[in-house]
């Protein structure tokens, strides 16, 4: 019974600790404390096509879409990026792999799958990682492989 009773009221033992340990996104704030946001930074809007990092890596916005509408009702960018759009507005055209369906069939509109582009597009914004880490990118690997 003493055993159950350790093993059951340790992990309790150790709570006071975890409240005084801190988490490079929350800053300096306790986990049972609300911190202070980091200010807000604004959009690149310079239309400029950044370098992927990985292949397949889907390509980010190069300007701000503040007030896009995109829902089942609407969707702002198909307004430039769609490929009856990219002649008039010189968008980049959303690529055709957003015009088939999940068993590789093409469609005549975007893909429903497909059509709410911020699940893999963001914008970018010219700030410092919250977190550090050593990510590098499959050119810079394979330049140091060949170098050695």
């Amino acid at each position: 019974m003493k055993r159950l009773a350790l093993l059951l009221f340790t992990p309790f033992l150790f709570c006071g600790s975890a409240f005084s340990q801190n988490d490079p996104l929350r800053g300096p704030a306790r986990v049972d404390e609300v911190g202070k946001a980091a200010p807000m930074v604004n959009a690149e809007n310079n239309d400029k096509k950044r370098v992927r990092s990985y292949a397949m890596q889907p390509p980010t916005i190069p300007h701000k879409t503040d007030n896009y509408q995109v829902d089942r009702f609407a969707n702002k960018c198909m307004s430039c990026h769609a490929r009856t759009r990219v002649g008039e507005t010189q968008a980049t055209p959303i690529s055709i792999t957003h015009y088939m369906d999940r068993d590789g069939n093409f469609l005549a509109d975007v893909s429903p799958r497909r059509y709410f582009c911020e699940q893999c597009h963001v914008v970018q914004m010219q700030t410092e990682p919250a977190v550090k880490n050593r990510f590098q990118d499959v050119d810079a690997l394979i330049r140091k492989q060949q170098k050695k």
